[in-house]
């Protein structure tokens, strides 16, 4: 009987690990739909790092992002968010979760279709509105009329995130649940290649 070592049964995490290589995985999508909670457990499942862009981006200025907002003013945020992102996205592959308006910059698209596969967390206005309540924190809700703000974002930034490589509906269902759709939906697009006639509905 040969001692030859029997090989590991393959898993959906492994393919796509072979198949991502030096590529990572980037997380778009609407503040309040699980960018962070989702991006976290699928990158334990896959056993890459979870790398936070807005994490990264207080780290770097040494304040918090209502902090930068209101000393410096939104674009001075999006600037440092442009540079934040591109270096996360030099460093390997790593499952990322950005900021809400991270993908409307066109640099930051390239740099994500460059050196990444992305996925649109969408969620309605319903869903995004119960759960943005729950903080106080987001800069952009500051107004006096955030339910019509959350609208607006929506209808500015949907046809942009739609971008991104692949789509998964965030909704009210155990957070495991949308990860396992997103670790199916990442292996049919990276090991499965559609024909060529339906490869544009995937996108």
């Amino acid at each position: 009987m040969s001692d030859a070592v029997v090989p590991a049964q393959a898993s959906p995490e492994a393919d796509i690990l072979s198949a991502l290589g030096a590529r990572s995985i980037v997380l778009v999508g609407m503040m309040g739909v699980g960018k962070s909670t989702i991006g976290r457990r699928m990158a334990a499942r896959l056993k890459l790092p979870f790398v936070d862009a807005d994490t990264e981006i207080e780290a770097a200025a040494g304040m918090t992002i209502p902090e930068i907002f209101e000393r410096h003013g939104e674009q001075h945020f999006r600037d440092g968010e442009v540079r934040v992102i591109a270096r996360l996205l030099e460093g390997g592959p790593v499952v990322l979760a950005t900021g809400g308006g991270a993908f409307m910059r066109e640099e930051t698209r390239n740099r994500i279709a460059a050196k990444a596969v992305s996925i649109w967390l969408r969620a309605d206005h319903d869903v995004i509105m119960r759960r943005v309540r729950r903080r106080a924190d987001r800069p952009l809700l500051q107004t006096a009329d955030p339910e019509g703000t959350v609208t607006r974002l929506l209808t500015e930034r949907e046809p942009v995130y739609g971008k991104a490589n692949l789509t998964i509906a965030s909704r009210d269902v155990p957070h495991d649940k949308i990860v396992e759709e997103c670790i199916e939906t990442l292996h049919a697009y990276l090991c499965s290649p559609p024909p060529a006639d339906v490869a544009s509905a995937v996108r």
